[in-house]
Order: structure tokens, then sequence, then C-alpha cells
């Protein structure tokens, strides 16, 4: 049986924002997921500061600069490999506070590994300290604008309703299209990121740079609850127009992040299985085979923040084609540009 691919996560953000709190809030609600986690920072790493370290099922640590100037591609495939090959479900990069995101989701994006897929990129912003770190590291806005989800964190450290509901309105502002998630602690649900493993246990293992060792701490008690809201909204339909669901996956809504599901035309010629994956802007459908006994029909689950679901199903139930065996091959082109070869 061929492995899943696996989920590649950057955790991006200024010293100071609250990535590493994020990281272990992530660890210490796996619901059996198993993840890796690549730490990039200057200086020597210290992973017992890690409150979770023992939950983390793999760890690779970069001390010798920041990740998107130190690491090529090749050398970014060799950590994703090592990881992906090791039976995870979800591999997290915890950027440097130095780091240029858009280097590193280029690294991920250029991966030659086959088990590799883009899970997105999550800004950290802190909120008690946004006009500050926008006035010292100018570059903000722009990385607010190219992340998958911007996590505003700190909100509870902010002076009053008010100053909370002007720099979440500022923080909105610079997003455009892109989820903002207002936080505090760096809790998010951990199913934004990835899909919960049913019946699984997760098993703790650290992978150091240099060796693989066990290592068997539990943290039985870390059982935070998300305090950030989101939305998840599940839509079951026919056949599709292949110009209209593209047309619709063009122009998306803002605050949408992920879509998830399977996808079918019924187009001659193109009546297989397509699976879809979507994180902020990235698109990618996967073309398959319909099990036995399976219905041919679209299955999708949207996720997002401040997303209306009862226009999202509007907009996904236009796209429906009651009679594909009539549309044309051609009009196939616009989405299979989305389509792994």
């Amino acid at each position: 049986m061929a492995k899943r691919r696996v989920p590649v996560v950057i955790v991006a953000g200024f010293l100071g924002s609250g990535k590493t709190t994020l990281l272990n809030h992530l660890l210490s609600n796996t619901r059996g997921v198993r993840i890796g986690v690549v730490v990039n920072d200057f200086g020597s790493v210290n992973v017992d500061a890690l409150s979770v370290a023992g939950q983390v099922d793999s760890m690779l640590s970069l001390d010798n600069g920041c990740l998107c100037c130190a690491v090529d591609t090749a050398g970014m495939d060799a950590m994703l490999t090592k990881l992906t090959s090791a039976d995870l479900d979800l591999v997290v990069i915890e950027a440097s506070g130095l780091a240029e995101p858009r280097s590193l989701v280029r690294l991920v994006l250029a991966s030659t590994d086959p088990l590799v897929e883009y899970g997105g990129l999550i800004e950290l912003v802190d909120a008690a300290e946004f006009e500050t770190t926008r006035a010292r590291h100018p570059e903000l806005d722009e990385h607010v604008r190219l992340a998958d989800l911007v996590v505003l964190n700190k909100l509870d450290r902010v002076g009053g309703a008010d100053a909370a509901e002007r720099v979440t309105a500022l923080v909105r502002e610079l997003a455009g299209p892109t989820p903002v998630l207002p936080t505090e602690h760096g809790r998010i649900d951990p199913e934004l990121l990835f899909d919960p493993v049913r019946g699984s246990e997760p098993v703790a293992r650290q992978l150091s740079f240099d060796d693989l060792r066990e290592d068997c701490d539990t943290h039985d008690n870390c059982h935070e609850h998300a305090h950030a809201a989101y939305d998840t909204l599940t839509v079951t339909a026919g056949a599709l127009h292949p110009r209209r669901f593209a047309a619709f996956l063009e122009g998306r809504p803002g605050g949408l992040y992920r879509m998830k599901g399977t996808v079918y035309f019924g187009v001659p010629g193109h009546r297989q299985r397509f699976t879809l994956h979507t994180v902020g802007a990235y698109t990618r459908l996967v073309r398959g085979a319909w099990g036995a006994g399976d219905e041919r029909r679209t299955e999708l689950v949207l996720i997002g923040s401040g997303i209306d679901p009862h226009a999202l199903r509007a907009q996904l139930r236009a796209c429906e084609e009651p009679e594909p065996d009539a549309v044309d091959e051609q009009s196939m082109l616009p989405v299979l540009r989305y389509v792994e070869s």
C-alpha cells in the first residue's frame, strides 16, 4: 500500500510572537497524530526547553544559521525525506524569527520528495507589540499578506477591548483575504492543520540532528482547548461543471483557509475520482480510482474564519452539472492545470 503524503506546515513570526508556545500547544494536543518538527534558530537549541519535547515523534535541530539561508532545495529535501520516511502524519517547521517566509515556502514547494505536501504558512503576530514590531520590521506587512493563515496572538495582553478590536481590524485589513485568528497563548485548534487520526495512540520518540534516540516522556496532563474560533462546512453534491468549479477555486472568498475532499466531474474521459487539497492560495488535485461500490459524487470539507457557510454552499451548488455526459472535454482544461502529472 502506497504511503500517504505528509503535510509540511511552516510556522513563522518575529521574535517573541509565540511560535514555540503555539508548537507546545500543538504537540500537547496531537489527538493521535504523529508529528515531526524542524526547529531552526541561531545558537544552540535547547530541546529540553520544549515542555512537551517527549511528544515530538521526530525532531531535527538546525542551529547553524537561518534555515532559508543555510539550506538549499536539496538540503531541505534531505531533512524532509528523513522525517517523511519516519511514518509521520505531519511535519512542522518552526522558523527562526529572522527567516524569510517566502524563501521557506519556495523550498517546500520545490521538494522532489513525493511524500511531501505543502501544508501552509502560518504567520504569528504579537498583538501586544504589533506597532512596535511593525516599526522595527516593515516587512511584517508583506509577511502577513503572504501567509495562508495569520494567528493574532497575545490578545490578552492588549490594553482593553477597544484596543484589541483596533489591532484586530488593522491586521485583518493588512491580511486581505487571508483568514485571521485572534487567540491567546498560541492556542489554535490542531485540526486546522491536520486531520485527526482516529483510534491510534501517539508514539513518543525524538530524532536529534545527529542521532535517533528513544524518549519516553509523556505529558498526559496537558490538554488545553483552543480559544480561536473557526468555521467548518461540509458540502455534498453531484457532478460539478469543471469550468464553473475552476472559477470558484480562482475566486474563493477571503477567510477560506482549507478545502479537502473528493470532486466528481463525470465528463467523458475524466470520470475518475479527483482528490482536492487546498491551503490558502495553493491548490492540488490528484486523479485516482473509485472503490468498488463507491457512490460517484462530490464531498468537500471547507475550513475558515469569518466565512459565510450559506453563501459558500450556494456557490458550490451552483457548480453542479446535471448532464455531465454532455460537457465538452475541453471544459476540463481549467481544472487540469491543478492536477499532478
